[in-house]
């Protein structure tokens, strides 16, 4: 882990997540000091990932393409210059974006089509928002809400850069603009919901996380997520499907919340099923017990699949 004698796990981290993992904990802390995969993915909007491979391999680079189902995801093998991934004419050009594996997981779940309405609620940096664009053949329509001005510029020039032709950028904070939207009946097929989280999965490409976290931090983010999936139920159509992910372990910002959802809204859980191994959602956390139907959500470990930590949930409102 970078930094790892300046940036000690606090011991309540350590603590809930030795309760979390089990058997896996030394795993896990072990996997935490290793560098993350270089991975990034391919622009379909702009180039086709053999034509891309073709391009890298060219510059000396050890190109991997793992999931045979999904070639737009690419593994750089060889060790590379410091801030060559983004130097890059390739990249600058839009060809491919800087993107860890996890983190394009869930717009794979949502599964976007060309022809739907879709809500990206927490859009910036742009990241999901670009790759469901390319899933959509940048037709139909992205709302991509961010509600920070300087994150909004970000979002653009992401969108810019990649070519995104089938996007609005809105600047709101998200329970009110899916309230706006209800009074207008305006409602979706599906949306993102990619919620503010501690970041606990991120710590091996930024291991300041572990100075930052704080226990009030997480009960403070699960009741701002709780308003967000609420208030984003009530704009999807029947039958319409939202994806929500976090990038953290901790259980008050995952199972917690869609636990919320399910003894709230007539929805369900949907299972899923990723390219990457994984744990299901657990049923139980401390005090705290969770709907059976939680299980159905995936937990993604580092240790497991070598990426960074993420949690996964596909629910559909029911008719």
């Amino acid at each position: 882990m970078q930094n790892q004698t300046r940036y000690q796990p606090k011991p309540l981290f350590l603590e809930r997540m030795k309760n979390l993992l089990g058997r896996d904990f030394d795993d896990y802390i072990n996997i935490l000091k290793k560098e993350p995969v270089r991975s990034l993915r391919c622009n379909t909007i702009k180039i086709s990932p053999d034509e891309l491979k073709e391009r890298l391999e060219n510059k000396g680079w050890k190109i991997k393409i793992p999931f045979g189902d999904f070639p737009e995801i690419i593994i750089v093998e060889n060790e590379l210059q410091p801030g060559e991934l983004g130097r890059a004419l390739e990249h600058m050009l839009g060809y491919y974006y800087i993107q860890e594996i996890a983190s394009m997981l869930p717009p794979l779940i949502l599964n976007p089509k060309p022809d739907e309405k879709i809500l990206d609620l927490c859009a910036s940096p742009g990241s999901k928002t670009t790759q469901t664009a390319a899933r959509m053949k940048n037709s139909g329509l992205i709302i991509a809400n961010e509600v920070k001005f300087g994150r909004i510029k970000i979002l653009a020039s992401n969108l810019e850069r990649c070519g995104v032709m089938n996007a609005i950028i809105t600047k709101r904070d998200g329970i009110a603009l899916c309230r706006r939207f209800k009074e207008q009946n305006f409602l979706f097929d599906k949306i993102l919901l990619d919620a503010p989280c501690s970041g606990e999965g991120t710590i091996r490409s930024t291991p300041r996380t572990l100075e930052m976290w704080n226990i009030k931090t997480i009960e403070n983010l699960s009741k701002l997520q709780k308003s967000l999936i609420a208030s984003a139920i009530e704009i999807l159509k029947p039958n319409g499907e939202l994806v929500y992910s976090t990038c953290t372990h901790a259980p008050e910002e995952n199972e917690e919340i869609i636990d919320f959802a399910l003894k709230n809204f007539n929805i369900k859980v949907e299972k899923i099923n990723l390219p990457i191994k994984t744990r299901q959602g657990i049923t139980e956390f401390g005090e705290k017990e969770y709907s059976e139907d939680v299980k159905y959500s995936c937990r993604v470990y580092p240790q497991l699949a070598d990426t960074e930590g993420f949690f996964i949930a596909k629910i559909r409102k029911v008719k």
